[in-house]
């Protein structure tokens, strides 16, 4: 497998991270473009990668382009990049809320593309990612990006008009989490706890509480009755939790992300 990644961004260089890890392929398989020379120096020194500020010579020596690169530009980078493309080369697209119509468009005819929509915790090897096919991709192609991303975390298929609805909830999902440790952590401190100790068991609460509805496949309202007893602290503390609108809120910053998720696409 030959990979080239447009853009070395965070959500770049975790891809590259994760796939070296898994010994998808090697460094020397692996090519980058940026206008950012000091990253790709950095990159190039601490794993190996072959790197280049020309977009070009990326799509020449890769048969998977990863388009890791700002919304706004994708355009730009693939009319820059168009007569490279060949019939063999697979396009994944990372850039958030750009439509697969609008990647095609800039692309040949019956170009293979993906669009994968991560989260920032591919950054530590815990996203989920959202993939989902273009119109001339391959069964073949989807299991390249169920493998690259896997590297990062677990992949899942949806359909293009579920993106929106990804977005809001496991794109921006990891702000509205970090808020809720924050807010746990306040809540030790509060009673007195230290604050390093009082965020590492918020923190550390939050992560197996989610292996539990990872692993057990269990629905998470059973989960919360294993933990709940009768007249116990835990139903005062859930009381408290539906008193001050925890689960209206959590429902609400995801419908709002992804109301402007589907503005910002259209």
């Amino acid at each position: 497998m030959k990979i080239g990644l447009i853009g070395t961004g965070k959500i770049g260089e975790a891809l590259i991270r994760g796939v070296l890890a898994a010994n998808l392929t090697g460094s020397d398989r692996i090519f980058t473009s940026d206008l950012d020379t000091g990253r790709l120096d950095s990159l190039h020194s601490e794993l190996g990668v072959t790197t280049s500020t020309d977009n070009a010579d990326t799509v020449k020596d890769a048969n998977t382009i990863i388009l890791a690169v700002k919304p706004q530009i994708v355009s730009v980078v693939l009319e820059s990049v168009k007569s490279q493309i060949r019939d063999e080369h697979l396009i994944i697209s990372v850039a958030a809320g750009t439509p697969i119509k609008t990647i095609e468009e800039n692309l040949p005819d019956g170009s293979h593309l993906i669009r994968v929509m991560p989260n920032i915790a591919c950054t530590v090897r815990q996203a989920i990612s959202a993939i989902c096919a273009g119109t001339h991709a391959t069964e073949s192609d989807i299991e390249t990006a169920h493998t690259i991303f896997g590297s990062v975390g677990r992949t899942v298929v949806v359909p293009e008009q579920m993106m929106d609805a990804v977005t809001g909830l496991s794109g921006s999902g990891p702000a509205f989490v970090f808020q809720a440790i924050e807010a746990l952590a306040d809540g030790g401190v509060h009673e007195g706890l230290p604050r390093d100790i009082a965020l590492e068991l918020a923190a550390q609460t939050v992560l197996g509480a989610a292996a539990m509805v990872l692993e057990t496949g269990e629905h998470p309202g059973a989960l919360k009755d294993m933990v709940t007893s009768p007249a116990g602290t835990t139903i005062q503390g859930i009381r408290a939790l539906e008193e001050n609108g925890m689960r209206a809120a959590m429902m609400a910053a995801v419908v709002a992300a992804t109301r402007r998720s589907r503005e910002l696409g259209e």
